[in-house]
């Protein structure tokens, strides 16, 4: 059953709440939030909450700065008054998974989000010291994360996600929670939740989402797992053939692999991370293999999916999620061809041979992009703009930087 607004307000009385957040993303992923005395709600649900969509990195200009922010009280936004703004990235998930509805399909996403976590010195300032020196599923002494993962879990539990496990990761400081898989918008929301948690659970700790904080250790990933449903079987379940709507899903993925590397990969340090350590550089997939850019992971029934493993947790997932279901579905409407799997080790020298990699820089991949016919279908006009122009001025940032590193602090080690 789906909430209204007065169910928020009925809520707010019964639990005596003072105070309400309400939160959105930049067309780059990054949150944003404004406070509201839990008595203003009312207004709020009836008329907006006006803001200054100028001071939003991608959204407008000072000679047309005036936005609303409409609160959700469940999954769908209703806008009463003016017209969609068409740099709302989570309306665009919403009108990717309508298409998808309307094709007959269900699609539902889990996400596998990486994070390190610093020491921070006696200002409480972040240092680049990893909390720990343990590796990929390592116990105490050596991992020394388990206490705050095990709050993080709890936290997040309590405002509706559902944990299914954590662990260390490979690099020292490196940790990953794993929640259950869900509707796409909701695995977006999600995953914001879980984003804001994790930089809320301080312990003298500073948790950072850079895709690749340390230059030594892997990098972090954001390993996006898509199941398909039509008439409630999973489409991924069993073997499945080259020319069935799942082969074809996956070859729409492949396809426009390149194309979606800006936004999945969407700051500069995103290109230090693709190509090692089990992130991948390719454009290829097969079961099981982590050297591939699409795996399907060994599962049965319902948890039987594709894994996408080359974005970031530095992308806005709205877009992420969105645009690789828009793929997915453009290659069932154009029943592309799957190729054959790649059934070897990516990460050996020579293995790659003949194979498409993935752009090796953001500039790269923001040319890439802005060439794309895919792209300009699928994104308003604006908001493309807008992305690229920005992202633009990050490669020029950090590419003019007399120090890089220094850049990549101020800019992704502090900010992600």
């Amino acid at each position: 059953m789906k909430r209204t607004a007065q169910d928020i307000l009925n809520f707010v009385e019964d639990n005596d709440v003072k105070f309400a957040k309400l939160t959105f993303c930049d067309i780059f992923g990054n949150q944003k939030n404004v406070s509201l005395f839990a008595s203003e709600l009312p207004r709020a649900f009836a008329e907006g909450v006006s803001f200054d969509g100028s001071s939003i990195a991608g959204f407008m200009n000072v000679e047309e700065s005036d936005l609303v922010l409409w609160p959700d009280p469940d999954t769908m936004t209703i806008l009463p008054n003016g017209k969609p703004f068409e740099g709302n990235c989570r309306g665009y998930l919403q009108s990717v998974i309508k298409r998808a509805r309307a094709m007959g399909l269900v699609c539902n996403v889990g996400c596998e989000c990486e994070f390190y976590l610093f020491e921070t010195d006696e200002h409480g300032s972040p240092t680049r010291i990893p909390l720990d020196i343990g590796g990929y599923f390592d116990i105490p002494p050596l991992d020394k994360g388990e206490n705050i993962r095990r709050e993080i879990c709890f936290a997040i539990e309590e405002m509706g996600l559902h944990p299914e496990h954590s662990h260390h990761e490979s690099g020292h400081g490196q940790n990953e929670v794993c929640f259950r898989y869900t509707t796409a918008l909701k695995s977006a929301d999600n995953l914001n939740t879980f984003k804001s948690t994790v930089k809320a659970a301080r312990n003298g700790l500073f948790a950072s989402f850079m895709p690749k904080p340390l230059a030594n250790q892997p990098g972090s990933g954001l390993h996006v797992n898509v199941s398909l449903l039509r008439d409630g079987k999973n489409l991924f379940d069993g073997a499945f053939t080259p020319d069935s709507e799942a082969g074809h899903f996956v070859a729409g993925i492949l396809a426009h692999a390149r194309e979606l590397t800006a936004f999945c990969n969407p700051v500069p340090n995103s290109y230090a991370r693709l190509g090692a350590n089990e992130a991948p550089l390719y454009v290829s997939w097969s079961r099981q293999n982590r050297s591939q850019l699409v795996r399907l992971p060994s599962a049965t029934g319902e948890f039987c999916r594709l894994e996408l493993r080359s974005p970031d947790p530095s992308c806005n997932p709205y877009l992420v999620i969105g645009l690789i279901l828009a793929a997915g579905l453009d290659g069932i409407e154009k029943k592309m061809p799957l190729p054959a799997p790649v059934n070897r080790n990516l990460f050996h020298k020579n293995a790659a041979e003949g194979l498409e990699s993935l752009p090796e820089s953001l500039r790269e991949a923001i040319t890439i992009a802005a060439q794309s016919d895919f792209i300009a279908k699928e994104l308003p006009v604006p908001l493309m703009n807008k992305y690229f122009e920005y992202q633009t001025q990050l490669c020029h940032g950090y590419e003019s930087a007399p120090d890089p590193q220094a850049w990549e602090r101020e800019n992704c080690f502090l900010k992600i």
